[in-house]
């Protein structure tokens, strides 16, 4: 799908990567796709699979379910993030600080306009179509080791993360939309009136 057997170019420089990058998720002002994720181990075998869909709207807002067996649901409107797991009967709601906001898929709604600041980033073209920007934190205590991001016709096709425990969690999309109308309650966290509900202040 991504054309890796293309001839790629050179990296470029991290800050011309870094504006390049920011200037096409600038130009999603909503982004909608079901979703592949695929958990692998540092020795590359998978270790899970779940399937869901995600819906990003900016500025800051932010939905995400993962479908059963494995079912979770995360909404994030600006300020907060709040986590609802089906199986705990819990919701979890956090503020969304600096940590947080750098989570990889909240980059289709948060701020992206200081990317170099954050992140050293560099980018090839893997033929006429296809290209890949690589995030490396500048923060040691970010939530990942590296981020890329594989766009094809100017879509995001897939994200591909790495932590510090050498694992791999693999995103991959379809039945993408982009700067379709979403009303915000669209992002609005759905759930029983009996379940736990833990405001998390740090």
């Amino acid at each position: 799908m991504f054309g890796l057997g293309a001839q790629s170019t050179f990296a470029q420089p991290s800050v011309d990567a870094a504006g390049e990058l920011a200037e096409i998720l600038k130009g999603y002002r909503t982004y909608q796709a079901s979703f592949i994720q695929i958990l692998v181990s540092e020795n590359g075998g998978p270790v899970q699979e779940t399937r869901g869909e995600l819906k990003a709207k900016r500025p800051g807002l932010f939905y995400w379910e993962t479908r059963a067996p494995l079912a979770q649901f995360i909404v994030s409107d600006g300020e907060q993030v709040s986590v609802y797991d089906p199986d705990l009967e819990q919701v979890t709601i956090h503020t969304l600080d600096q940590r947080a906001s750098s989570t990889p898929a909240l980059l289709l709604s948060g701020e992206v306009d200081n990317l170099a600041e954050s992140y050293e980033v560099t980018q090839r073209a893997l033929g006429e179509q296809t290209r890949e920007f690589t995030l490396k934190p500048r923060n040691p205590d970010s939530l990942f080791v590296s981020l890329r991001l594989s766009f094809y016709g100017g879509e995001l096709q897939e994200m591909r993360m790495e932590d510090s425990l050498a694992q791999f969690s693999i995103l991959s999309f379809d039945q993408i939309e982009l700067n379709a109308d979403l009303p915000d309650t669209t992002f609005t966290l759905e759930y029983p009136d009996d379940v736990d509900v833990i405001q998390d202040e740090i």
